[in-house]
């Protein structure tokens, strides 16, 4: 007689330690909490010698004038153009002038056919503020740990703590990024919960829902 299959009830939610995602934050399972910041990119290349040790230097500048830690997350997806394809395609269907639409449909193959040999590459760059569950205070949890898991202080006391801790570092880190001439946000809660849907399944981000993923914010109830 074979074995009793035994069903898998562990969850992707369990499997990457995150509690919850809330005030534009990352609450993992420990008490620990990150906000991401996303940033634009500079083409190093294009720039003079000048300005090339310019950028150096003001990049120096950011790295010595931090006092905590920050990951940096350079992330490279492939280029999703059919959206793009199929506008080109729409406007080339509504333009009256034959010279234009033929010109459009060129540039539209062009762009396809080049797509197909030449892997297009999209990436996105991310700085990771840490806030750690050692920095909550004292806890017997936290100074022993122990064999129960959960967080070892209110999850409303933790999200107050590190929007304390975080808000001012993340203005910090705004402001000198800005000094590079670089675009950066701090992502929001639906980004954030985007940025580990699509992480975790890199080929279905058709399925994700920003309208149902809002609703279950407001709840309080991760998707």
């Amino acid at each position: 007689m074979s074995d009793l299959i035994i069903p898998i009830k562990s969850s992707t939610q369990k499997f990457i330690e995150i509690e919850t995602i809330e005030r534009d934050m990352v609450m993992y399972t420990d008490g620990s909490c990150s906000l991401v910041i996303e940033t634009s990119a500079v083409n190093f290349g294009l720039l003079s010698e000048k300005e090339q040790e310019a950028l150096i230097y003001a990049y120096a500048g950011l790295l010595n004038s931090l006092s905590f830690p920050i990951q940096i997350l350079i992330r490279s997806q492939h280029k999703d153009i059919r959206a793009y394809l199929e506008t080109l395609e729409d406007k080339e269907k509504k333009q009256k002038n034959p010279k234009i639409a033929a010109n459009i449909q060129s540039y539209r193959l062009f762009v396809a056919e080049t797509v197909k040999e030449k892997e297009v590459l999209d990436k996105k760059f991310y700085l990771i503020i840490p806030f750690s569950f050692l920095e909550l205070g004292k806890s017997a949890q936290v100074l022993f740990g122990g064999n129960s898991r959960g967080l070892p202080y209110e999850k409303s006391y933790i999200l107050d703590r590190a929007t304390t801790v975080l808000a001012p570092k993340c203005d910090h880190l705004l402001r000198l990024l800005g000094r590079l001439g670089l675009k950066a946000h701090q992502l929001a809660n639906t980004q954030l919960v985007y940025l580990f849907f699509s992480i975790f399944n890199p080929s279905d981000d058709t399925a994700f829902n920003k309208e149902q993923v809002n609703d279950n914010l407001k709840q309080g109830a991760m998707p």
